[in-house]
């Protein structure tokens, strides 16, 4: 019995100490999230790292990559453009910041890093560098149509010796899946309003129908049109030499590209470096330099002496009904959010930042609603980044101002229902259905084709919700009915031509959009900008992950094989995002990969 105690009292001793030295270790890790209140260094270099995925609004990680960055003592991605953006013009003014430096290669997931937004950080880049008179220097083994976009106007743009330049012009394309539903016994039956409505293609045929790819590549030409542009500009050419480089050489070296006057000078990583180094005041043997992250620069506290609030509101992801999950735009959430600020006396405005695509027609409309009434109290202007399209623009479009790039895809203004049913590949393994009813018509189901008479009415609720749709538009943008069913049909256009077709108000980002919007509200001289929603702090990010609130799945760029896994599992999304309870949908009529 003596032995029995001992034993007991000392298994109580070390489980004492195992909890504690537990509770030790978990609070000194929160204690390591802790923001330290970065300084800025005397004479530094400001380091924009480009490999990231570059966001309108924050996006949480998943539970593996939130332990990951915490064991390494940092749990963010990045930053999000706003943010970027903001540091930039307050680096440009910094004394204490002698100079940019941009390396990395950017990733496009999701509706992140599209042309929109990279408009909007060029110039940022730009104003840096015209507006501080400090120089801006890139550096990048492998440059890439959309880094080489951003850069090309910087002070000096360098290239590895063993490098690349990608001058191929833009290119799209779509997977068709309607071959493999066939096979395996699964049949989709489509309801749409809009000969250019063909979010439902890849589901139904087995390439793009004429109409689908004319609208494909009008974009294509447009975005193309800008990026000539806009890099013959800053290289001191002219479009078409632009053009004859991509038709004649594509993906040319580093080498090739310095002749051709693509890039200034070519270095390797460490010479850069060493070109740094004067800037700060050090010589090339100094082993270091004064430098400091972008990421790091964004957390020093900025001043804010505004008394008057303007609330930025994202719409960035998928429209859904309901709530919605990570990366999505729940009609519920987001419209709730604009009532409380619209019920807030302190928010003078409100500029809604759409990137979205679309999706559910009664959550859109859910979320217009509040615009409308909104609008009647307080000024909401539109920001539209990389894409603002079908439910997108129809959140938008009774905005004060409407502000789009123009590389910005919008339009799409159409509607359809897709109804699947897996009624053949059910039967072939055995399974079988049957039942009552009590009236002719039925609701869809996924275990029989729908009748005519059904698919009949469901066709007139689409096209009831069309016409609907183009009654909005023509209203909020004070257009006959007529001409805006001309230039909806589903189809999307780019932010230029969206400017010459009426249905947005002026280029610019969402600077312009937040000056519009105090303008509106008489408070140029005396606001601040507000978040609605405050990014959590590591800590809190780290509690969530304990209680098992983060589920979004993280997508990186791999392989082939990840490649084509990750082609599947969009569309696999896309089908999962469908739950508009009238099962109608106002969504781009692709999804769109540029490449």
């Amino acid at each position: 019995m003596k032995d029995f105690f001992k034993t007991l009292v000392a298994s109580f001793l070390a489980l004492t100490l195992f909890v504690g030295a537990g509770a030790f270790a978990v609070f000194g890790l929160l204690a390591t999230l802790t923001p330290q209140g970065p300084a800025v260094p005397k004479k530094a270099v400001l380091v924009l790292d480009l490999n990231t995925n570059i966001r309108d609004s924050p996006q949480e990680p998943g539970p593996g990559e939130i332990m990951q960055r915490a064991m390494q003592g940092r749990l963010g991605d990045g930053n999000e453009l706003p943010v970027i953006i903001h540091a930039l013009d307050r680096a440009a003014k910094d004394p204490d910041i002698v100079g940019l430096f941009l390396t990395g290669n950017l990733r496009a997931e999701g509706y992140g890093s599209g042309y929109g937004a990279l408009n909007e950080l060029k110039e940022a880049i730009q104003r840096f560098k015209e507006v501080g008179g400090k120089p801006v220097i890139a550096y990048n083994q492998a440059w890439s149509k959309r880094e080489y976009y951003l850069c090309s106007g910087v002070s000096k743009l360098y290239g590895n010796p063993f490098g690349e330049v990608e001058m191929s012009g833009p290119a799209s394309e779509m997977m068709f899946m309607a071959g493999a539903f066939k096979k395996y016994g699964i049949e989709f039956q489509v309801t749409r309003v809009g000969k250019y409505k063909s979010a439902v293609e890849p589901f139904i045929l087995e390439k793009m129908s004429d109409e689908n790819r004319t609208q494909m590549q009008k974009l294509m030409d447009d975005l193309w049109t800008e990026w000539k542009t806009s890099v013959a500009k800053d290289r001191g050419k002219n479009p078409a030499e632009i053009q004859r480089i991509a038709d004649e050489k594509g993906i040319m070296t580093a080498a090739d590209a310095q002749k051709e006057g693509l890039l200034d000078k070519l270095a390797h990583y460490d010479e850069v470096l060493d070109e740094l180094k004067p800037l700060t005041g050090r010589g090339t043997k100094d082993l270091e330099f004064p430098q400091i992250d972008l990421t790091d620069y964004a957390k020093i506290p900025a001043s804010t002496s505004g008394k008057n609030r303007i609330a930025i509101v994202y719409a960035e992801g998928e429209i859904v009904d309901g709530d919605g999950g990570g990366g999505q735009i729940g009609g519920d959430r987001l419209s709730l959010q604009l009532r409380e600020l619209r019920l807030d006396p302190s928010i003078k405005a409100i500029v809604l930042r759409v990137n979205s695509p679309g999706g559910s027609a009664t959550a859109s409309d859910l979320i217009q609603r509040e615009v409308i009434i909104t609008r009647k109290v307080k000024p909401v202007v539109v920001s539209m980044g990389t894409v603002a399209a079908s439910g997108g623009y129809w959140i938008s479009t009774y905005g004060d101002r409407i502000f789009a790039e123009p590389e910005t895809i919008t339009g799409s203004i159409g509607v359809f229902g897709l109804l699947p049913n897996v009624k053949q590949l059910a039967n072939d393994h055995g399974i079988t259905f049957d039942g009552v009813q009590t009236a002719k018509l039925a609701l869809p189901s996924i275990t029989r084709p729908s009748t005519p008479e059904e698919l009949a009415r469901i066709q007139s609720v689409v096209d009831d919700v069309y016409d609907q749709f183009l009654l909005k538009v023509a209203e909020s943008r004070q257009m006959k009915k007529d001409a805006v069913n001309e230039i909806a049909q589903g189809r999307v256009w780019s932010g230029r031509e969206a400017l010459k077709l009426g249905l947005v108000d002026e280029m610019g980002g969402l600077q312009d959009a937040v000056k519009h919007a105090a303008k509106l509200a008489k408070i140029e001289n005396d606001y601040q900008i507000d978040s609605p929603e405050p990014p959590w702090s590591n800590a809190e990010k780290l509690l969530r992950l304990m209680e098992g609130k983060n589920g979004r799945k993280v997508v990186r760029t791999g392989g082939l094989g990840d490649q084509l896994t990750s082609a599947f599992e969009q569309q696999i999304q896309f089908l999962n995002s469908l739950n508009d309870p009238r099962a109608v949908y106002a969504r781009m009529p692709f999804d769109l990969s540029i490449r």
